[in-house]
Formats: structure tokens, sequence, C-alpha cells
């Protein structure tokens, strides 16, 4: 089985960090593709950044449909609660995990109800949305931000955890939460952690679509064309001018 894991931001340091968390939880007969958006924001902080994001991600997509490298089973986008898993789900024939919708699809799993800790008060709205969208709402006690932005926490990795860990035992002692999920891709690291010292189930969003991808493409499955995932424009990159642009100037 062949998995690509998608960093929406430019961040090799970053792209590698989410690349090693995929691989420690993929079986030994899956192979981790790991690549970053060819363009947009080295660390994604705001709405602008999470939108270019999703451009450059679908237009890197696009490219190896395009070349004819497109050759994996599933595909995992590596930003919580990041726009672009739904145009992706319409892209292509094989799964798409977005990290945020399948932490918590594993935490609703193994706890009643779950807190995320995410990096500035500002990633708030959209990981709301996505779990709004995807019907785990209700059972989110908490998202709470630890106040570091995204380059922040891939450059500070203690300080981090110290961070994380202190957020993630407010929303354990204040918000009721008996699972915490890491609401950042460049947070993988901090799960050992976070159980250690609060006695609580951590979860990797990372981690935790890998191991779903590997479940359902294992089962056969993939997106129902039925509805709203069915394909779109034949050659959609041919419609995005402004990725091309963007890239250009690079």
């Amino acid at each position: 089985m062949r998995i690509l894991v998608l960093n929406p931001n430019t961040s090799p340091s970053m792209t590698e960090g989410i690349a090693v968390a995929a691989r420690a939880a993929a079986a030994s007969d899956t192979e981790i593709v790991a690549m970053a958006a060819p363009f947009g924001a080295s660390a994604i902080d705001s709405a602008a950044e999470s939108y270019l994001s999703a451009v450059a991600v679908m237009d890197l997509v696009a490219s190896l449909l395009e070349a004819g490298e497109f050759r994996y089973d599933a595909v995992v986008l590596a930003g919580f609660g990041e726009h672009g898993r739904d145009a992706l789900a319409e892209m292509l024939a094989v799964p798409v995990f977005d990290i945020a919708e399948c932490a918590a699809h594993v935490a609703h799993l193994i706890g009643r109800r779950f807190s995320v800790i995410t990096t500035l008060a500002r990633s708030i709205p959209p990981i709301e949305d996505r779990l709004l969208l995807a019907g785990l709402n209700s059972h989110c006690a908490s998202i709470r931000a630890c106040g570091l932005g995204t380059a922040e926490v891939d450059a500070d990795p203690a300080g981090a955890v110290a961070a994380i860990v202190d957020e993630a035992a407010r929303a354990i002692a204040d918000d009721g939460a008996d699972v915490i999920c890491l609401g950042c891709a460049g947070m993988a690291g901090v799960t050992s952690a976070i159980t250690a010292t609060l006695g609580v189930p951590a979860i990797d969003g990372v981690a935790a679509a890998v191991a779903l991808a590997q479940a359902v493409a294992g089962l056969g499955l993939s997106t129902s064309k039925a509805g709203v995932y069915a394909p779109g424009p034949a050659n959609p990159r041919s419609h995005w001018p402004i990725s091309r642009a963007l890239a250009s100037h690079d």
C-alpha cells in the first residue's frame, strides 16, 4: 500500500516531521510518501494562508494526475482543519483523510469527550467548522490554543511540549475532556508527554489518519462518487491560472 501524505505548508522541517510520524504509524508493508505544498505559506496561521495552501495542494495533486504519476491508495491531508480536503475528495478516486477529522473520530472511539489543543486562538474557528461538518462537534469538550504559532512549535519543541501539556491539563480539569487531540501536524511528539503527565490518551492526527487510511483502503473502500464528490472538470489544473502564476514567482 502507498499513502501520499501532503503537508499544506512549504516547510521542509515540518514535512520531515510529518513523514516521521506517518511512518511510525504505518504497517511494515505500507510506503509513506510525504510532499509539501509547492508554494504558499511556510506556516499556516490565518484564513488567507489556509485558502492559499488548499490551492497549492490541489495544484500539486492535479500535476501528479496530469503526469500519470499519481499511484497511491490513499491521501492524508496533514493540515489540522485546513481547507482542501473536500476538493481532493472530488478530484481523486482514492480516499482522502483530513487529520482533524481522523483525530476526532479516533478520540470518539476511546472516550466520551475530547479536547483539541491547537496553536493560536485564530485557529480555533476553522477547527470548529471542520468538526461541525464531520458531525463530531457534539463530542468536543473544548478547543484550546497554547499560544504558539505553527512555526514556533516547529522551532522550539521543548517549549511547545510544556505549553501544550499545560493547556491539556486545563482541558481535562476545566472542560471535562477524557481524550486530547493535538491540533497541529507539528505536535506529533507530544502524545507521550501528555499521557505520561496527565494520564489520558493523546492522539496525533497524522498517525490517526494513516491508521484509518490503511483500514479503509485495505477494505477496498473509497469516497463515494454518487453525490457531492462526483468528479469535477477533467483537467482542473487548467482552471487555476493563479496557482501557476504564484508558482512561477517562487
